[in-house]
């Protein structure tokens, strides 16, 4: 029972550390959105380190075998994670940016459409793949990632993320998967 109550004690300082370190930035990109910025996280070496070893600490059960990022945000944490586990890293990048033969995905944003790559041969055939993001919003980034591993021969073994804005309901976009985040608002 310690055990359980220790990894809830963990999770809630996880979850405050996160809230305490992302500052939110009104009207960026556009005039109504919310931006959530993960800089003061990022530059804090401690909450940096808390928030890997959370994501590898709750992920590691999954038994992934490499670790996906979403471009931007994603991919610094995704790198970290992946350091941290001892496995790979691939870049989920925007349209046009990966030089060899691509799968593309297409998704709308709260403010707009947009299309994300991957690497034809990224993952091997069946290979685990933990997705990382900073933000699971709307659910249409993290949809066409978890599309684009499972269309590149990668297994889907979780998506997470640091925080989880469920006033958007985007964890109904990607139903049917395992998606865990440090912090829900």
């Amino acid at each position: 029972m310690a055990e359980e109550s220790g990894a809830v004690t963990d999770r809630e300082h996880v979850a405050k550390l996160v809230a305490s370190r992302i500052v939110d930035v009104p009207d960026f990109p556009q005039p109504g959105v919310v931006f959530k910025d993960i800089s003061p996280l990022l530059a804090d070496p401690a909450g940096f380190r808390a928030v890997v070893d959370a994501i590898v600490t709750e992920q590691r059960a999954t038994g992934f075998e490499v670790v996906a990022g979403i471009e931007a945000r994603g991919f610094v944490l995704a790198a970290a994670v992946a350091y941290a586990a001892e496995v790979g890293v691939v870049a989920v990048r925007k349209a046009g940016k990966l030089p060899r033969a691509t799968f593309a995905a297409s998704y709308s944003l709260e403010y707009g459409e947009a299309t994300l790559e991957v690497h034809r041969d990224a993952f091997l055939p069946g290979q685990r793949v933990l997705v990382v993001d900073d933000v699971l919003a709307t659910g249409g980034t993290a949809r066409a990632t978890l599309d684009l591993v499972e269309q590149a021969g990668g297994a889907v073994s979780g998506l997470t993320v640091l925080l989880e804005l469920g006033f958007l309901a985007g964890r109904a976009k990607v139903d049917g998967y395992p998606v865990h985040a440090l912090l829900t608002v």
